[in-house]
């Protein structure tokens, strides 16, 4: 029983009532603007550069790069930010510079700082896209996210801010927003187990998640060996004239805006490798893998132990 659709219908039913004013009971902090400001990186492709930071209640949860693409026949949202608030304040950065609808909105992964501003876009007529495992990842964390985020922002959280995808992509899909076409693409198990790139073959943007962290260390989730062969695969593509991370500045020197991430992710597998040729543990491990790399990312004593931990109970068994 896909029982994580049916969840999804239940909270959307649930908001339609309510829809005009899906996010009005959401405490919104002073630092969020009503509007969250867009840049047209190409005709008709909007992005908002969220903080490099982790969710506080001063950055109400606003810290992943979102935004939107805008189709002569409907708009399509590409993530929505950490919070109802934020994904309230992407959906009036929408309607002020267009009229059209939104048809759909994209989630690239999980994680709760791209989906729970999900709920300020729920209505009829939009649909919700995400990568076959997101709903079961999604659905298996949502306490979890809901309770921490409940402390960082310092806002009341509850089931409502969970909205899942009732459209999925297994491998690829293309999606026309008019004389627009979108291709969609599912990447095995890398920064997550759901990734999804969205690609504007209109204006050559690529979307990537958080397959690409720039300047924000990465944080793995998923496979560091799957990481690494995405981030081979993608660096072999020609067709990229723009590249939205996940995190950080938008660089538009392609592909070597990928080389800091890959040498990263380089570094911890070579030194996690090395500490299990030698029978070294893991908190020495984690101690001394990748330290060369500590002060060239935004939040390295927060992420590294978690990065060279994952990469560790992956290659332990190699």
């Amino acid at each position: 029983m896909v029982w994580w659709h049916r969840l999804a219908s239940v909270v959307s039913i649930g908001l339609m009532v309510w829809a005009s004013s899906a996010w009005a009971g959401d405490a919104s902090p002073q630092a969020l603007p009503n509007v969250l400001p867009t840049t047209e990186i190409a005709p008709g492709v909007f992005y908002h550069a969220g903080a490099q930071a982790e969710e506080n209640r001063e950055n109400g949860g606003d810290i992943a790069n979102i935004g939107f693409i805008v189709g002569s026949r409907c708009v399509a949202v590409i993530d929505t930010g950490g919070s109802p608030a934020v994904g309230a304040a992407l959906r009036r950065a929408v309607e002020a510079r267009t009229t059209t609808p939104i048809c759909y909105v994209i989630n690239t992964h999980m994680h709760p700082d791209h989906v729970l501003g999900n709920r300020a876009f729920v209505s009829d007529g939009t649909r919700f896209v995400g990568a076959a495992g997101l709903s079961r990842a999604l659905a298996s964390r949502a306490s979890t996210y809901l309770d921490r985020l409940s402390e960082s922002l310092d806002v009341h959280t509850d089931s409502s801010w969970i909205v899942l995808p009732d459209q999925t992509v297994s491998n690829q899909m293309t999606l026309d927003l008019g004389e627009r076409t979108l291709r969609l693409r599912a990447w095995p198990t890398a920064h997550t187990d759901n990734d999804l790139t969205v690609f504007d073959e209109k204006t050559g943007t690529l979307w990537l998640g958080d397959l690409l962290f720039v300047d924000r260390v990465p944080s793995i989730d998923g496979s560091i060996t799957g990481w690494q062969s995405a981030l081979d695969k993608l660096a072999a593509r020609t067709d990229i004239v723009h590249a939205i991370p996940g995190h950080g500045p938008v660089d538009g020197r392609w592909p070597t805006v990928l080389d800091p991430e890959i040498r990263y992710l380089n570094a911890i597998e070579h030194g996690v490798r090395e500490a299990l040729d030698h029978g070294r543990g893991l908190r020495w491990a984690q101690d001394h893998v990748a330290q060369d790399e500590r002060d060239r990312w935004l939040l390295f004593d927060e992420y590294n132990p978690r990065n060279v931990t994952a990469a560790y109970t992956e290659l332990e068994w190699q």
